[in-house]
């Protein structure tokens, strides 16, 4: 046999430009899967250590398999960076089919709340709001905590915080609420606008209203982003969550 050719891609550091190891974080596949990240995300990542394409950022496997060449490899040592791969998958995240992302996002829920924890009603919600929540996720981690406050079912158990937020500022959650027309477009967008010009009325600042709007719709003191759980929720469920915590609170 004619012996093979043999390469080497330059060494992989971590972010603090030492060599990769273990105490750099996730290390197994798994934990990456775990942690949210698209496989044609991570191996766009890993592709790009070491190799490179001209200023070419995002290869998918077609392009990978057309354009990789030996020549391309470089000497320097390459840089495992995690903000480089939460900026590919955000990427992928938004070109991955919306079935697949439902079918993962379901699995984590499922898994998370057990086969009874994601109604009929849940899986509405969410994969009617897939699409809007896909443009300011980083992972698919961050598009199952918005999910899963999608998931839970009225009445909310509210957190001792949450229910403190609600007695002592309640009040503004509901002159926002009842300030919105009927007709108001109800989406993420429209949503963050009214509430800025609500709080610049009253010369406060978002919190004064995010704070006890997010206590009672969400349930806890911290949350995914309100205005994209508000919109995914839809305005009846809102103000129904509104009024289950004023009982609560």
């Amino acid at each position: 046999w004619a012996p093979p050719r043999f390469a080497h891609i330059p060494l992989i550091h971590g972010a603090d430009g030492a060599k990769l190891s273990k105490r750099h974080g996730a290390v197994g596949l798994e934990q990456y899967r775990d942690l949210g990240y698209l496989p044609a995300a991570l191996r766009n990542h890993l592709l790009r250590l070491g190799w490179g394409h001209g200023d070419d950022e995002i290869i998918d496997d077609a392009q990978a398999r057309e354009w990789f060449d030996l020549n391309g490899v470089g000497r320097s040592p390459s840089r495992f960076d995690l903000a480089k791969l939460d900026s590919l998958n955000a990427h992928y995240l938004q070109s991955a089919p919306v079935d697949a992302l439902l079918d993962d996002l379901l699995a984590r829920l499922t898994a998370q709340l057990g086969p009874d924890g994601v109604d009929p009603d849940a899986r509405r919600r969410i994969a009617a709001a897939l699409r809007g929540l896909r443009p300011r996720a980083k992972t698919l981690v961050d598009m199952a905590a918005v999910a899963e406050t999608l998931a839970r079912r009225r009445p909310l158990t509210l957190d001792d915080k949450a229910k403190a937020t609600v007695a002592a500022s309640g009040a503004a959650a509901q002159a926002f609420i009842d300030g919105l027309a009927a007709d108001f477009d109800w989406t993420f967008p429209a949503l963050q606008e009214a509430a800025k010009a609500f709080v610049a009325e009253r010369n406060e600042k978002l919190g004064a209203l995010a704070q006890p709007l997010r206590a009672a719709i969400i349930g806890t003191s911290q949350s995914p982003p309100l205005f994209d759980v508000m919109a995914a929720l839809g305005r009846a469920e809102c103000v129904a969550r509104l009024a289950d915590a004023k009982t609560d609170a």
